[in-house]
């Protein structure tokens, strides 16, 4: 498996070449790996998507039955990890988009799936319902980012 231990001071586009917003997406990438080295001392390595069937297979089960999202954008790359009693899951877009499950694995009031979105790029349609708030980042720009509470068991 080739995995990336993402760099969030020397901010790379490897693995993110063929997005169209491939610098705000590694910037997009890079400030996740800063936030899990800040809180919790976890260095944030991903895996290209090609190699994380099962990833993108809980990613695309939990989207479908939760709100029946479908993205038509290519996943470029994965990650899947758990820190103290959180699993974390992301994927990667093509398209800047970065989606993130957050699974409390002891509390069901605290899952969720997040939608990160790299500056320049569209508001996906299969996301058209969704409202999303501003950030700004060092890393990343300006981030519009939006959430859903997960109701099932996965």
């Amino acid at each position: 498996m080739n995995k990336y231990i993402v760099d969030f001071i020397n901010v790379s586009t490897v693995g993110l070449e063929s997005s169209p917003v491939a610098k705000a997406l590694a910037g997009l990438r890079a400030n996740e790996a800063r936030y899990f080295m800040n809180k919790y001392n976890h260095k944030f390595t991903v895996v290209p998507a090609i190699e994380s069937k099962e990833t993108l297979d809980y990613v695309n089960k939990i989207l479908k039955e939760e709100r029946d999202i479908e993205f038509v954008a290519k996943p470029l790359e994965t990650s899947r990890f758990q820190v103290k009693n959180i699993k974390w899951t992301y994927v990667f877009y093509e398209d800047g988009l970065g989606v993130n499950i957050l699974y409390t694995v002891d509390d069901p009031k605290k899952r969720a799936v997040g939608f990160k979105l790299s500056e320049g790029m569209e508001i996906p349609k299969e996301l058209g319902k969704f409202k999303f708030a501003k950030q700004k980042s060092k890393l990343a720009g300006t981030i519009r980012g939006s959430y859903f509470v997960i109701k099932g068991e996965y």
